[in-house]
């Protein structure tokens, strides 16, 4: 492997995981876990779901779904309803409330991004982190 590859491969992985971080900060104020944020998105991204295939995606034990889904619950964050296909089952959907709070996360982060683009880097090196940007899309694509 060449020099170039490990080291642009190394500095990928440290400035997306600094970046996550630093967006965290912007919109992470609702005192959500990351456990109860990271099931929100997913069912947000993924749609509706079983609690028994959301403990399976997140990896966990179903108690413990249980109980994060029993938070996001009392926070008005998600809803169930019953699986047409299996009317014993409940399937876990994001309430509208939830999907506004996702909203104003995603859009506090856009916020800072834009504030923080504007204020520290010229147009040229938008322009340069915009063809970077679409470097990095195809290489999440590969």
């Amino acid at each position: 492997m060449s020099v170039s590859a490990v080291r642009a491969a190394h500095e990928i992985r440290v400035v997306i995981g600094r970046l996550r971080r630093r967006l965290k900060e912007t919109y992470d104020n609702e005192e959500l876990t990351p456990s109860q944020t990271s099931v929100l998105s997913r069912l947000s991204k993924e749609g509706p779901a079983s609690t028994s295939a959301l403990a399976a995606a997140e990896r966990v034990r179903p108690q413990s779904m249980a109980a994060t889904l029993a938070a996001l619950d009392d926070r008005g964050l998600i809803q169930r309803r019953p699986d047409p296909g299996d009317g014993r089952r409940q399937l876990v959907s994001v309430s509208e409330t939830g999907s506004a709070f996702l909203e104003d996360k995603r859009r506090a982060g856009e916020e800072w991004l834009t504030r923080a683009l504007e204020t520290g880097y010229t147009e040229a090196e938008r322009q340069t982190i915009l063809e970077a940007l679409a470097l990095l899309d195809r290489l999440s694509r590969a």
